[in-house]
């Protein structure tokens, strides 16, 4: 991947670090060479060298210094996710790739059913039948359901103890009536704990003749199937128009992480409904740079970034992830792409403002990294330090005296120094 220093100059992957060390190092060379003829054996200036010597002088300045690497990175939508159905069926309607789509609407259809997006981290893995199923998977649909705007009722508090109810035969595809409220009130007078507000058997403690299955105690992070939520859920699947049996098997949702834009459709009208169907992505703008190993020690999450943009304009981002796991470029990978085949991280980048990159969907793009600031201190051009023979470094003033200094940051050809007798304004002898 090629990459830039602060000058622009393009320079080879491997040497992406801060291009400092080597304009230091040929500034000690030519300074030694020139207080070699400046100093006599004696350590003090030469004067018939000196007056035959032409010299410049700059000004030491209070000022800002950073640390900079520009690294090669990728304007786009972020990392893709695979999308697999669920059940079995065909495929009759997909979106078309740049599609986004949001929270309770389709994202393909089986059968012609619409399968529905849900916002979670937890899919669902059985089919929610029978009342009290306790779990995250429950959860998921619970706080869907309430953000579409439909009432669920209360949901049984953390630490309770849930008796799962056999599922009788015609609650399976038929709406509750007052008649089977009244058998559970009936039934519940020797099975255990009556319904509460929920519809669900509940107990702070164990009741294991409550039911055949045994019961559990709910955590946090669970939902629980009661009557309110199978209820709303038969609401919810007559708008959107999926069956009104108030039961969800595996594949009747897709559970994404968030809102998705639709990046690449793979599958076919007709296909089996089982296989993959589509990439999708987020649907914000993000830049992701690919940074080796040993340069990411200076990257820290939420720093400032600039973009450089193709059209030479710039954005600012902020870092909002450092990935962990270490992977090879395209050209080790065999992708072909001209990738360095080294190991990487990728850090991904938050544009504040993404007005400026509202026409591209993915561009090739710049980002400069700040590793390291230092504010309000003296700064002298790197051509006015001098190597003294003793170790360590002095700049000369314009009669002549040399003056120790300590050099601090180097960045862009200037260096931070500080000294006795050096202050804003001092002027020192620099090379030409």
């Amino acid at each position: 991947m090629k990459t830039t220093d602060d000058t622009g100059a393009a320079r080879p992957r491997g040497g992406r670090r801060v291009v400092l060390g080597a304009v230091a190092l040929a500034v000690v060379i030519a300074s030694a060479l020139t207080v070699a003829a400046w100093q006599d054996r004696d350590g003090k200036p030469d004067k018939a060298a000196g007056s035959a010597a032409r010299v410049a002088t700059a000004v030491v300045t209070r000022t800002d210094l950073s640390n900079a690497q520009t690294l090669d990175g990728t304007l786009g939508y972020g990392r893709t996710t695979t999308v697999k159905g669920g059940r079995g069926g065909l495929i009759t309607w997909l979106p078309a790739a740049g599609t986004t789509v949001r929270r309770g609407e389709p994202l393909y259809r089986v059968d012609n059913v619409p399968v529905p997006v849900f916002y979670g981290s937890t899919p669902l893995y059985r089919t929610l039948r029978a009342r009290g199923t306790t779990g995250p998977d429950v959860k998921v649909v619970a706080d869907n359901l309430r953000n579409l705007g439909y009432d669920i009722g209360a949901q049984p508090a953390v630490g309770t103890w849930i008796a799962q109810q056999p599922v009788r035969p015609d609650e399976a595809d038929t709406e509750e009536t007052a008649g089977d409220a009244a058998r559970e009130t009936a039934g519940s007078a020797t099975a255990g704990p009556a319904p509460d507000a929920t519809g669900t058997r509940q107990s702070t403690q164990p009741d294991a003749a409550t039911s055949s299955a045994a019961p559990v105690q709910v955590k946090r992070g669970d939902g629980v199937l009661t009557a309110g939520l199978v209820a709303a859920i038969k609401r919810w699947q007559t708008t959107v128009g999926m069956p009104p049996t108030g039961v969800l098997a595996v594949g009747d949702l897709s559970v994404l992480s968030g809102a998705v834009r639709v990046d690449g459709v793979q599958a076919q009208l007709a296909d089996a409904a089982d296989g993959t169907l589509m990439t999708v992505t987020s649907t914000v703008k993000s830049v992701t740079v690919p940074v080796e190993p040993d340069e990411a020690g200076s990257i820290r999450r939420g720093d400032s970034v600039t973009v450089n943009l193709p059209d030479n304009s710039t954005a600012q981002g902020t870092i909002t992830a450092i990935g962990t796991t270490v992977q090879l470029g395209d050209a080790a990978a065999g992708g072909g792409n001209g990738g360095s085949g080294q190991p990487e991280l990728t850090v991904s980048i938050r544009l504040r403002d993404t007005a400026a990159v509202r026409k591209l969907n993915s561009a090739p793009v710049q980002v400069k990294f700040t590793s390291e600031t230092r504010k309000g201190v003296l700064a002298a051009p790197v051509g006015a330090l001098m190597a003294l023979r003793e170790g360590g470094y002095a700049v000369q003033l314009p009669g002549g005296r040399l003056v120790a200094v300590k050099t601090g940051m180097f960045s862009k050809g200037v260096v931070e120094i500080s000294g006795s007798g050096i202050s804003d304004g001092t002027k020192v002898v620099t090379t030409s």
